[in-house]
């Protein structure tokens, strides 16, 4: 990879689990980063190992206010738009502020950057945009039906960003996040993600509960992959590699059950009681999808992506991080 230019990032949501690692990265390339989280759903405490870098701003503000976006993209080369709010489970409950967050949010951020005249318009899309779609692995250009009001807000983003594309020139490319995970992603709250939130329950000797017999299976994705997408949306000079989405993924499924299976064994070397802990089983939750696997063959032929982390390998990375962090 050619040696980059020193740009100026924006980050929204970057105190956020992908924010805060997206941050941290590019300012130990050397990158100015700008900050842009109402900390919603981020943490200061995401921020603590770079806040006093010379090169780190934060901005306190909400994607819902045009100034606060128009205040943010001031000076910036790119924009990372990582700010939403996430969660199948709560679109379900509140679907009028997931709404408001992911899709005007989402459209402020959109035109504040087109009146900035950033580069490139780079932003978490979401594999939910599959929808009911039964074909594996999933392919770009093939899509189903939303499934939850949180799938709908992520496809619109995809709409928005193609009609900014095509009618202002704004270059954007989405990126299609498969379970991502890794270090700094919250296992507390009502709607943590699953891998965080079992591993802090296997610490603790408790159960894990699975929602449906354990066989639904999930693409997940290492932290270290995404940054890599992340970057390489960035530097991509192929006019074919913009406005356009990408899967951002490792190309590999595995069940639930063999989640629970690799954490257990990962975590045990920490504890080995851990190894004993008993899993329970629920009904299946409102909007799930049965199984996820996405085609990475896109990202890799037109951004030369090379995801370095298999689930497993993750795993063990990610354990590692919590185990020293949360005991």
């Amino acid at each position: 990879m050619e040696e980059e230019a020193k740009n100026t990032i924006l980050i929204t949501g970057g105190a956020g689990f992908i924010g805060s690692n997206l941050c941290e990265y590019f300012l130990s390339k050397g990158h100015e980063v700008v900050c842009f989280d109402n900390f919603a759903t981020g943490y200061r405490h995401n921020l603590k190992d770079f806040i006093n870098n010379v090169n780190f701003r934060l901005i306190e503000g909400d994607i819902r206010n045009a100034t606060d976006c128009q205040n943010a993209v001031k000076g910036v080369d790119y924009v990372l738009h990582q700010a939403a709010l996430g969660s199948v489970p709560r679109s379900i409950i509140d679907p009028v502020t997931t709404n408001d967050v992911n899709v005007s949010g989402f459209l402020n951020m959109l035109v504040a950057s087109r009146d900035a005249k950033v580069k490139r318009f780079i932003y978490a899309a979401s594999s939910s945009t599959y929808g009911d779609s039964v074909g594996l692995p999933k392919v770009e250009e093939v899509i189903g039906k939303p499934l939850s009001p949180y799938a709908i807000t992520k496809y619109v983003n995809e709409l928005y960003a193609e009609i900014f594309s095509r009618t202002y020139g704004l270059e954007t490319i989405g990126l299609r996040y498969f379970n991502v995970f890794g270090r700094k992603q919250d296992p507390n709250g009502a709607y943590a993600a699953v891998i965080p939130k079992f591993v802090m329950q296997l610490m603790q000797l408790e159960s894990p509960k699975i929602n449906g017999d354990g066989n639904f299976s999930r693409d997940f994705t290492y932290i270290d992959n995404v940054i890599q997408m992340n970057e390489l949306a960035i530097l991509t000079k192929n006019p074919d590699a913009v406005n356009t989405v990408y899967n951002t993924a490792y190309g590999d499924r595995n069940t639930l059950n063999n989640l629970v299976d690799y954490l257990k064994e990962f975590l045990s070397v920490y504890d080995e009681r851990i190894a004993a802990v008993a899993v329970e089983y629920g009904p299946n939750r409102a909007g799930d999808i049965p199984h996820s696997l996405a085609s990475i063959d896109k990202a890799k032929a037109l951004l030369g992506y090379n995801p370095h982390y298999s689930m497993q390998e993750g795993l063990k990375e990610a354990v590692s991080w919590y185990w020293d962090n949360l005991k």
